[in-house]
């Protein structure tokens, strides 16, 4: 599996206080934009020209917001130059900065999303095989809150168009996105340097507890949701809160790089000639994990339930040949669905939390009640209550 280049990595710091003025010391660069309007055409012809030859000076730009995030603004620039630039320097590029919503940003905050996501570009991005945009900038510690103001400059993909997780994918775009998770996992597969990354979740830094935050959550997510989800869904939601704790700590297998909401909301989909057949965005809750969890967590929402049904086995072995064929020895077929099975709870538990805590919308309450069927379905199906602690 070939490596990108992205952002340039500059060590791993030891801390999270050093992480922060890793991120922010840079002499070639004043301080930077935490948000879109602070965007100067001047700053970033200086950002682009650490990458580029001969960019011209940006006379300005248009702008666009891309998606609606919930914890992040992307906002698109096009480019408007005081000449032709060559071929290589983009017409446009996607800057992504922290929502500017109390209560997302609070939650992005809480859950260190924003520390995440930079940390990613700076220190992960350039050592795993999976199709990212190119990182241009990345930055967090200045402004008011160092946990929160940061930035991202970010490749454009377009013409990739983002995936959407209430319809769902096809099965070509579902091997696809098997494929590109192979290749994030099989690069730094069991590779102990990782516990190294103070800043990274099962690593250095402390992980949340999910399963506190899951059971005291979840009374007021039935009740937000009342009369919208199904007996069975809300029966494992249910059976699942006494048994996620004994789930976290009993998970054993070879851990990796995983993106953490590996879902087809966070992808661009293309046409593999004008962009990418697929590239995956949003690395805000990206951790040390194992990898057929995000296999699993795909799979089980962003597959209708009929099309999962027939599909997911062929895809899984899939899945573990790309993972072979990366270089991972070891790790056998029976192993890595036995993984996979674990793994169809994780979905169920990002339904949950995740739309407690940030803000409502038609949509998102849309897509969440949609994750919440499905992954229920996926867990039942696969018996995933024969891994719950008695």
């Amino acid at each position: 599996i070939s490596r990108r280049r992205g952002c340039s990595s500059e060590g791993l710091s030891l801390s999270p206080v050093l992480f922060r003025v890793a991120m922010t010391t840079d002499a070639a660069h004043p301080p930077y934009p935490t948000t879109p309007e602070t965007l100067t055409p001047g700053w970033l012809a200086d950002v682009l020209r650490r990458h580029h030859e001969d960019v011209p000076e940006i006379r300005g730009f248009d702008t666009a917001q891309i998606g609606t995030g919930q914890v992040g603004r992307c906002i698109r620039y096009t480019i408007d130059y005081s000449s032709e630039p060559p071929p290589a320097v983009p017409r446009a590029v996607v800057g992504k900065f922290a929502s500017d919503n109390t209560e997302s940003r609070e939650a992005g905050k809480a859950g260190g999303c924003y520390i995440l996501e930079v940390g990613f570009y700076r220190d992960l991005q350039a050592t795993v095989g999976i199709r990212t945009p190119r990182c241009y900038f990345a930055a967090i510690g200045d402004g008011t809150d160092p946990e929160v103001d940061h930035a991202l400059i970010l490749e454009d993909m377009a013409p990739a168009a983002q995936g959407d997780q209430i319809s769902g994918c096809t099965v070509d775009q579902a091997a696809a996105a098997l494929e590109e998770a192979a290749r994030l996992h099989a690069p730094r597969w069991s590779d102990s340097s990782l516990q190294l990354i103070s800043w990274l979740r099962g690593a250095g830094a402390e992980p949340p507890d999910v399963a506190g935050i899951y059971e005291l959550i979840l009374p007021a997510f039935e009740q937000r949701y009342d009369g919208r989800l199904d007996d069975e869904t809300l029966g494992i939601a249910r059976d699942l809160a006494p048994a996620l704790a004994g789930l976290i700590a009993e998970a054993d297998g070879p851990r990796t790089i995983v993106h953490g909401d590996y879902r087809i909301d966070n992808m661009l989909f293309g046409d593999g000639r004008s962009a990418p057949a697929v590239s995956v965005v949003d690395w805000q809750t990206v951790s040390l994990g194992i990898g057929a969890s995000d296999a699993a967590y795909f799979v089980g929402a962003g597959l209708t339930i009929e099309l999962r049904r027939e599909h997911e086995t062929r895809l899984i072995r899939e899945y573990h040949a790309s993972l072979v064929a990366g270089g991972v020895t070891g790790y056998d077929w029976e192993s890595c669905w036995r993984d996979y099975r674990r793994g169809t709870v994780s979905g169920l538990v990002m339904a949950v939390v995740a739309s407690m805590m940030v803000g409502a919308t038609d949509r998102g309450d849309e897509m969440f009640m949609t994750m919440a069927r499905r992954h229920a379905a996926h867990a039942i199906d696969l018996d995933a209550r024969e891994f719950f602690p008695s």
